[in-house]
């Protein structure tokens, strides 16, 4: 059952950003264009997304347990190092320069286009970096 909620919430995600317009590398440039023909209809999409996940968040919080699993995940660290730091920037870099973010292009690859497989390897390639890179620095003991 945690798989078919999992496969079923990724569906209902991938469409919201198909129907929001978020898959579109020219509506999202569009809505960063603030010095040109800014297009702020994205920001009607924001802030609902925002209003359901806090109207979720609430619920959440009430609720001892999630329905598949047993207890919640929730981000428990407070501090910015570094490395978020800098990650933040480098995805605000790359959005704003080709107007995608990880979840609309994964999303597109439905489409079948080649710059968004162009995409979605760099960002599988810079995944993996990250990955290699913790392992051989980090000095804390799994846990």
């Amino acid at each position: 059952m945690p798989v078919l909620a999992a496969f079923l919430s990724g569906l209902l995600f991938g469409a919201g950003l198909f129907i929001s317009g978020m898959t579109n590398p020219a509506k999202v440039l569009g809505f960063l264009d603030f010095a040109g023909s800014w297009d702020p209809s994205l920001g009607l999409v924001m802030g609902g997304a925002l209003a359901v996940n806090a109207a979720a968040f609430a619920v959440t919080r009430r609720r001892a347990r999630p329905l598949f699993a047993e207890h919640f995940a929730l981000p428990t660290r407070q501090d910015f190092d570094r490395e978020l730091l800098g990650g933040s920037v480098l995805f605000g870099v790359g959005w704003g320069l080709v107007g995608l973010c990880p979840g609309p292009a994964l999303a597109d690859l439905l489409r079948g286009e080649l710059p968004i497989y162009r995409f979605v390897g760099a960002m599988a390639v810079g995944m993996l970096f990250a990955g290699v890179r913790r392992l051989l620095y980090t000095t804390e003991a799994p846990g």
